[in-house]
């Protein structure tokens, strides 16, 4: 199976078996967000990034050329969910890993293994990373493949302890291709920290500006309206410990091999995303 890359948001592959010139390239510590988030949020689908605890680059004669991003999970019941025991700051979500399409196949595996180290490094406290591959494809609404989804070539590769799926449920795509997270709507209609930040997000997702005077909740329920709504069967996890004296669970069944179909609907209109 073919390895995943990214430029400019657009995903292409590199075969696996591509043998990596290590002499050419290096593991560092980003120290600021600023580098890391420029790099991911021009690269990567989402165009997004997430609350970062480390980042790494891999770098090629000084050129940034990949970049993990080890980040604060969505909530604080994340890691102690998969690792009982374990108090949320204990553990971290890999929650960007991007390198670009000139990076040799197996420069993932590579990377990720150095990667992990210097984690370890700058962050003693940490015994745990999890991991979300997501398998469902994301297209715009012309059609467009923006997402080719993923079951998680490189967590396997890496040893990645399968842990099954995160939960299901909906999400609603902007007409990039992109989603738009309930975590933003919810701070649009409570006018929350941020709003101007999130109310840009929503009509830059759905084209439509927000009435003059309009309550909050009114244009929230009528800006996604029209927006594609997904059920998405939940992503794949992927679990490792750094602790060697950390038990993990054993595997939920055999690693996943294969994409699947997505289904959304807008209008009561069914299609593929």
């Amino acid at each position: 199976m073919n390895n995943q890359r990214w430029r400019g948001r657009h995903a292409s592959w590199r075969h696996p078996d591509e043998v990596i010139d290590t002499s050419r390239y290096g593991v560092e510590l980003i120290p600021d967000d600023n580098t890391a988030k420029a790099f991911v949020e021009k690269h990567h689908y989402s165009g997004s990034y997430p609350a970062a605890r480390v980042r790494v680059g891999l770098y090629r004669s000084r050129e940034l050329v990949g970049v993990a991003v080890f980040s604060v999970p969505c909530n604080a019941r994340v890691i102690p969910s998969y690792f009982p025991g374990l108090e949320p700051l204990n553990g971290v979500e890999l929650g960007r890993f991007v390198l670009l399409d000139d990076v040799p196949g197996n420069g993932e595996t590579w990377f990720l293994a150095r990667a992990f180290k210097l984690l370890k490094t700058a962050k003693p406290e940490l015994r745990a990373v999890l991991s979300y591959s997501d398998p469902v494809p994301r297209r715009t609404d012309d059609g467009a493949v923006v997402m080719p989804g993923h079951v998680g070539t490189i967590y396997q590769a890496h040893n990645g302890v399968y842990a099954g799926r995160s939960s299901a449920r909906t999400l609603i795509l902007d007409r990039h291709g992109r989603v738009l997270s309930a975590r933003t709507l919810s701070k649009i209609r409570r006018e929350e920290r941020g709003v101007e930040y999130a109310l840009a997000q929503l009509r830059e997702a759905s084209g439509i500006t927000r009435a003059r005077h309009e309550p909050l909740p009114d244009y929230v329920t009528r800006a996604t309206a029209q927006l594609r709504r997904v059920r998405h069967p939940g992503n794949h996890a992927y679990l490792w410990g750094l602790d060697r004296r950390l038990r993990l669970a054993p595997p939920v069944g055999d690693y996943p091999k294969q994409v699947e179909p997505g289904y959304a609907e807008r209008a009561g209109q069914v299609m593929l995303i």
